[in-house]
């Protein structure tokens, strides 16, 4: 399951952005995970949860937000919803088809609470 590791990876750049903050907890985390990045956002929640334990982020809130697939047509320059790499033009059933949204995987931003707060 490699959304283990994406999750200790997202975990370690929380905590390595987050020194030089000051004393504080993570209370949510943003992130953008498109539905063609191969990555299962139910997953990753879950094992999120895990790999925060002990850290900073314990108990954040986990938002994801997941963009749709878009194609653009190489023939005819239709941009249209794709689920799939290989995806064939509804306008001119081309098959040159450029994946231009949907892949995307980052952290959005991250909220650091005070302590005492």
């Amino acid at each position: 399951m490699h959304e283990m590791s994406i999750a200790l990876s997202i975990i370690e750049a929380i905590e390595a952005k987050a020194a030089g903050e000051g004393p504080g907890r993570v209370s949510e985390v943003e992130l953008l995970v498109g539905r063609l990045a191969g990555i299962e956002t139910e997953s990753l929640s879950f094992c999120f949860e895990a790999a925060a334990k002990g850290t900073i982020a314990e108990g954040a809130r986990l938002a994801i937000e997941e963009p749709q697939g878009v194609g653009l047509c190489s023939e005819c320059a239709t941009s249209f919803p794709v689920s799939f790499y290989y995806a064939e033009c509804p306008a001119c059933r081309s098959l040159r088809v450029q994946i231009v949204s949907g892949e995307e995987f980052k952290i959005k931003s991250f909220t650091i609470e005070e302590e005492g707060k």
